[in-house]
């Protein structure tokens, strides 16, 4: 009985640990910020080339 509760116990414990996983976001901006701040930070006059959707009509150098 006591290794029935002790295999019990450790299946739930890995169960509760096998749910804690991390992931990185989804597309979005890779440095991190909203792309009025980029376009502040890099003295452009818009925004539109740091804003995610525009970002495949830039990228064919």
């Amino acid at each position: 009985m006591k290794k029935l509760k002790f295999l019990l116990s450790l299946f739930a414990v890995a169960i509760i640990y096998s749910s804690c996983v991390t992931t990185q976001p989804a597309g979005g901006n890779p440095h991190g910020l909203p792309p009025g701040q980029q376009k502040k930070i890099y003295g452009t006059k818009s925004a539109k080339p740091f804003a995610p959707g525009q970002q495949k009509k830039y990228n064919n150098y």
